[in-house]
């Protein structure tokens, strides 16, 4: 089956207010299987509700963006549209254009050269650091301004790809050690090779795990295994 013939799944998030579109709901459809994710609200500044939750879904795109890009998945998979209701026609149009845009990309994973169990792998992790992300949302990660030219350039800002590093990168490395670990025990090599980690790196990770309970190293194995 080539790119051009495949069709592409695609899952739709559209809710009363897409602030409850929640990254959680992004990510479980990616493991059951999703190509694309669209998710599709009112035009900023037209929210029928006090909160406008528009905003809320503009952040969570951006940073669910930011996170698939760092475990190697595309973040053009995940897509924001502001649609009214009345716009049947320029419904139609975006959702060809994704279609085909997921069609030149091709089926999740295989477009990435990511193999079906590092890729679950890496989607059961970012599911697993949803909490986490609501949580540094509201302290850390707040645009100063509610226009979506503010969003997006806070969010593609050099000090927020800085506070992403600080407060991502070790989580992701982790989670994704700990989903690893499920299936087999493993030795610090092994990790480093299948996560593609500096094995410095594994190692500083395995010290402040066992340190917090969450794995043991097996002296008589010669390797790491979930406490």
């Amino acid at each position: 089956m080539t790119r051009q013939s495949y069709a592409p799944e695609i899952r739709i998030i559209r809710l009363m207010c897409t602030g409850r579109a929640d990254l959680a709901f992004v990510y479980r459809a990616f493991q059951k299987g999703a190509d694309g994710v669209i998710i599709g609200g009112c035009w900023p500044g037209e929210c029928h509700y006090v909160t406008e939750g528009n905003y809320d879904a503009l952040a969570n795109l951006l940073i669910g963006q930011k996170l698939m890009q760092k475990v190697g998945v595309n973040p053009a998979r995940l897509r924001l549209e502001w649609i009214s209701a009345a716009e049947g026609s320029r419904f139609a149009e975006i959702m060809s254009d994704f279609a085909e845009q997921l069609r030149r990309l091709g089926p999740l994973g295989e477009g990435e050269g990511i193999a079906p169990a590092d890729l679950e792998l890496k989607l059961t992790t970012l599911s697993r650091l949803v909490p986490w992300v609501k949580l540094v949302e509201r302290e850390k990660l707040r645009a100063p301004q509610k226009t979506e030219d503010a969003y997006r350039a806070y969010y593609a800002s050099a000090e927020v790809n800085r506070l992403f590093a600080e407060l991502f990168d070790d989580k992701l490395a982790v989670g994704q050690i700990l989903a690893l670990l499920q299936n087999n025990p493993l030795s610090t090599r092994e990790i480093s090779t299948r996560l593609g980690l500096a094995p410095a790196v594994v190692f500083r990770h395995m010290n402040d795990t066992s340190r917090q309970g969450l794995v043991r190293f097996d002296s008589d194995r010669m390797c790491y295994t979930l406490a």
